[in-house]
């Protein structure tokens, strides 16, 4: 199966910049998705940003367009999440996402990360 494992979260002033990294292992067969969300309490968990495969589309949310960009290094099955001009409002658990096969399953699946934790204070 797929494990993905986040890092780069934290606390940081509003206009500051982080990075989040995610690190994908296990028996990947085929990756269809891969990209990041988020989710705040009481709201439901939201696309931020991320990479379709199919067709290599990029896709990122509206309030987050012209900040965030994603990106990955395939060498190292990283994906990564640039924010920049962090606003309060993008406070929120980070999720790592993935849509694939993995091991011996036929079908596509999703696989989460834990989450980390981004804090903008103002």
């Amino acid at each position: 199966q797929v494990h993905l494992v986040e890092s780069g979260g934290g606390l940081v002033q509003a206009g500051g910049s982080l990075r989040l990294s995610c690190v994908g292992s296990g028996s990947f067969v085929s990756i269809n998705a891969m990209g990041w969300h988020r989710q705040v309490p009481g709201k439901q968990r939201e696309l931020v940003a991320i990479f379709t495969m199919d067709g290599g589309q990029t896709n990122y949310a509206d309030s987050v367009k012209g900040r965030f960009t994603i990106s990955r290094d395939n060498a190292k099955n990283t994906v990564y999440l640039q924010m920049s001009s962090l606003k309060p409002e993008d406070t929120a658990v980070y999720y790592c996402y993935c849509n694939a096969r993995a091991g011996s399953f036929y079908t596509y699946n999703n696989y989460w990360g834990q989450g980390t934790q981004v804090t903008v204070s103002s």
